[in-house]
């Protein structure tokens, strides 16, 4: 599954939320949701900048939101007056998410490549992309998923106003005896 903090949006509650709860999971079993909790960044979001980055309504989105913070995955945080109303940001709770594997997350699996794919078919650029089978041992395949979680763990952010990269990284060993070969 990340822009810079401004005002008190850098009061991150958690680094890592493992989404494990049924409200979560249904939560993030929308496309749409997963997008808006890629958007929304570490410097928040009001409901105009959201419907207007993801081409969607604000009832729309302020739904989904509204979602999303019954699922305890964002929250509303600070207030800026705009031609005399107020707009309300909101930001996620968390800079990363972790769901279950196997039948448990499985919604949640196919809303993220749903919203991969929608996020991919508008990228700039060529992104990068790569799905291999490869033969390894269970050893190796536990130290290829502990060097790539360092490397996800060390990426530090770049100030506001550089562009937003997505970073999608999974190791996993498919079904069946030899991994289904």
């Amino acid at each position: 599954m990340t822009p810079d903090d401004v005002g008190d949006a850098d009061v991150v509650e958690a680094d890592v939320v493992e989404a494990t709860e049924p409200a979560q999971l249904k939560a993030l079993a929308h496309p749409l949701r997963n997008r808006i909790l890629f958007t929304i960044g570490q410097e928040g979001a009001t409901v105009s900048q959201l419907a207007k980055r993801l081409s969607s309504n604000k009832g729309n989105i302020a739904h989904h939101l509204m979602v999303l913070e019954r699922a305890g995955l964002a929250r509303a945080d600070r207030t800026r007056t705009v031609r005399g109303g107020t707009e309300r940001y909101w930001v996620r709770t968390s800079r990363r998410l972790r769901t279950p594997s196997g039948p448990q997350g499985a919604d949640h699996t196919a809303a993220l490549f749903g919203a991969v794919a929608q996020e991919l078919a508008t990228a700039v650029g060529e992104p990068l992309m790569h799905l291999r089978r490869v033969r390894l041992t269970r050893a190796q395949a536990q130290a290829l998923s502990a060097h790539l979680e360092r490397v996800i763990e060390g990426l530090d952010e770049a100030p506001v106003g550089e562009p937003t990269h997505g970073v999608l990284v999974s190791v996993f060993e498919r079904p069946g005896r030899n991994g289904g070969r």
